[in-house]
């Protein structure tokens, strides 16, 4: 991938972790949108039904979970304090890892060619979380706190 390559570039530690992106993405759902109820899931389309929909993000975009969004949320993920941190992404289960990410900023979650994906980064206790959607522009990057 991309990200990886352009990471380990940076001289970030940086390691795949292949198969986990199914369970990082039900963590982060019982933790970031725990609160809503099944009703309340399915009106956000959180999930992915027939190929249409379906972005854990979408708690966001819909008001359903406090969060800074655009330009405040680059900067507070700029800011945090990033020791250990996972990646993963909405439609793939591959995941990195970045141990002492504290150089890792919103700038560098984007594709070299510019283009952004549903990326997701959290640090490993999920304490907050760090989200670059493919809607750059429209809808996000948004950053929230548990």
């Amino acid at each position: 991938m991309e990200l990886f390559d352009k990471l380990a570039d940076r001289n970030i530690k940086i390691s795949k972790q292949p198969g986990f992106g199914a369970k990082l993405r039900q963590h982060w759902e019982e933790v970031f949108a725990g609160h809503l109820t099944a009703e309340e899931k399915q009106n956000i389309h959180l999930y992915d039904i027939n190929g249409a929909g379906g972005y854990l993000w979408h708690v966001f975009s819909y008001g359903m979970r406090d969060c800074l969004v655009e330009t405040e949320a680059e900067m507070a993920f700029d800011k945090e304090e990033k020791e250990c941190c996972y990646i993963f992404f909405q439609h793939c289960d591959g995941v990195f890892k970045v141990e002492n990410a504290f150089s890792l900023k919103a700038r560098d979650l984007t594709a070299e060619n510019g283009k952004y994906a549903d990326i997701y980064v959290v640090d490993h206790e999920f304490n907050w979380t760090f989200v670059v959607t493919h809607e750059r522009g429209w809808l996000g990057p948004y950053f929230s706190r548990k």
